[in-house]
């Protein structure tokens, strides 16, 4: 009976022992598990590059101003779109302050921040010539592209309701500094505005340029020229190889590499903050 009773006494110390440091090493397994979505590839995963947001979360960030760090978070919180998470500003705090501890949140903050915290306007503006005009877009963001080579399509492509080069105003979403204008052989007359927190704004297949030049400083909202068909070709000029659309691309410079991400995302946010004037 007396050594029964130890027996039993081994066991409960044994399960008690088993249930203390499960307790301890799930929720630590679980911490290890999260912290590895912020490997050093981050900002060259799929994940990060293809901006994924939720309906859910988009309509929160609607009412952000510089969304950058809430969207830090929440793709971490998330697994980048593949989880539910819920952007209250109490749950976006709390993990923020355990995410910040972990080596390489600051720059893949300044990555999310320099894609989104300096965004204002939908790039095509209305025209007070000819109104009713309408545009559309969809994520193309990797679609099979084969001039020049099989690729993936590294932006995304808004649609003019009517096919007529010259009609649809272009203008920078950003602030920011010109940095490229000219002819590319893909792009065709394109030009690359440098955003303040350091992102690359590409606006390619313009039918004209406005008065600015390499160097310029301007500000969101101004007019950059007008959607075309130009591109896909070597000879400066060439047009008509695709229907007239504003090609638009964001990059990153991180480490010596060129990161392109899904502009698609950030086009829905700043979709409603369109301006229209006589661009003429």
């Amino acid at each position: 009976m007396k050594k029964s009773a130890e027996k039993m006494a081994r066991y409960s110390i044994l399960l008690f022992l088993l249930v203390f440091f499960t307790g301890i090493w799930i929720p630590r397994l679980k911490y290890v598990s999260e912290k590895s979505r912020l490997s050093e590839e981050i900002l060259i995963s799929d994940g990060f590059r293809r901006q994924k947001v939720s309906g859910d979360a988009m309509e929160e960030l609607r009412k952000i101003e510089a969304p950058g760090e809430t969207l830090a978070v929440y793709w971490l919180e998330s697994g980048f779109g593949q989880e539910s998470f819920s952007l209250t500003a109490e749950k976006t705090a709390a993990a923020r302050k355990r995410w910040e501890r972990a080596k390489g949140w600051g720059t893949y903050l300044s990555a999310c921040q320099a894609v989104w915290d300096d965004l204002e306007y939908f790039p095509v503006a209305g025209s007070a010539d000819r109104k009713g005009l309408t545009v559309s877009f969809e994520d193309s963001w990797m679609f099979d592209r084969s001039y020049g080579g099989e690729r993936g399509h590294e932006g995304t492509d808004i649609m003019p309701s009517v096919n007529e080069p010259g009609v649809f105003p272009v203008v920078s979403m950003t602030d920011g500094i010109v940095e490229s204008k000219g002819w590319l052989e893909l792009g065709g007359w394109r030009l690359g505005i440098r955003a303040p927190h350091g992102a690359y704004f590409y606006y390619a297949h313009l039918d004209s340029y406005s008065d600015i030049r390499e160097g310029d400083r301007i500000e969101a909202g101004e007019l950059l020229g007008f959607m075309g068909d130009t591109g896909y070709g070597t000879e400066e000029g060439t047009r008509g190889k695709f229907p007239v659309h504003l090609h638009v691309g964001i990059y990153l410079y991180e480490g010596g590499q060129e990161i392109s991400v899904n502009p698609y995302p950030a086009l829905l946010y700043v979709e409603g903050q369109k301006i229209s004037g006589n661009f003429g």
